[in-house]
């Protein structure tokens, strides 16, 4: 599905877009570190838990990133960051994982569909905020192994595949009901440069339906019905 860029309505509902997008992005990739060192001490390999550890590292090194931009404009990095701590570390609660399986399975759909999302409302700022969405969401070696390694433990054990797949289900529906609420609360749909609020509507559906069909196309590649 081609993705059409969004367009922000103003200058000043862009840069508050943009600050709001910086700081979700941000706690989400110290989130992202954080769940990966932790499943990388369960790893039931050697190969895993070092592989988990560098997946950590490029996390971290992305939050760095985000955070460098946010200083560079004046700004305090923890004044832009929190107001978001405390939805995201809520879904977090609501999805833990029962085991090693789940949480690589929370990895790789958690940050496919964020990647879709900071992605599509990236778009429509400024190429400097674009570009860095673009870098530190674009992390196709973490979604290959990833992937791989959820096809080889679902190939080994099969039984497997049908609880990840529910698992999947309802870790979709929670990322969903994230960017739908952190869109509306910081006024994505409010800022777009569209006039009549059912035009905005539209938009919101269209956003919706590309992250939907992205995140079946990722689960069909594990061999899974979304």
């Amino acid at each position: 599905m081609t993705k059409t860029p969004l367009t922000f309505g103003s200058a000043a509902a862009a840069e508050d877009a943009e600050l709001a997008l910086l700081g979700l992005i941000a706690y989400q990739e110290l989130t992202a570190f954080e769940h990966l060192s932790s499943d990388a001490r369960l790893s039931p390999t050697l190969v895993d838990r070092e592989t988990l550890g560098r997946l950590a590292v490029t996390e971290f090194a992305h939050y760095e990133k985000v955070r460098e931009l946010i200083a560079d404009r004046g700004l305090d990095a923890q004044e832009v960051i929190e107001p978001f701590m405390a939805a995201i570390d809520e879904m977090h609660k609501r999805t833990k994982p029962g085991d090693w399986y789940e949480s690589l399975t929370k990895a790789y759909v958690i940050d496919g569909v964020a990647a879709d999302f900071y992605a599509l409302i990236a778009s429509g700022l400024e190429p400097g905020v674009s570009a860095l969405v673009r870098e530190v969401k674009t992390s196709a070696s973490n979604t290959d192994w990833l992937r791989e390694r959820l096809q080889l433990a679902i190939f080994d054990h099969p039984e497997r595949g049908s609880r990840l797949a529910l698992w999947g289900r309802r870790l979709l529906g929670e990322a969903l009901t994230q960017a739908k609420d952190i869109g509306e609360r910081y006024d994505y749909w409010g800022a777009l440069e569209t006039a009549e609020a059912d035009d905005r509507g539209q938009e919101m559906t269209r956003l919706f339906a590309v992250l939907v069909a992205n995140h079946s196309r990722r689960m069909r590649q594990l061999g899974m019905t979304a």
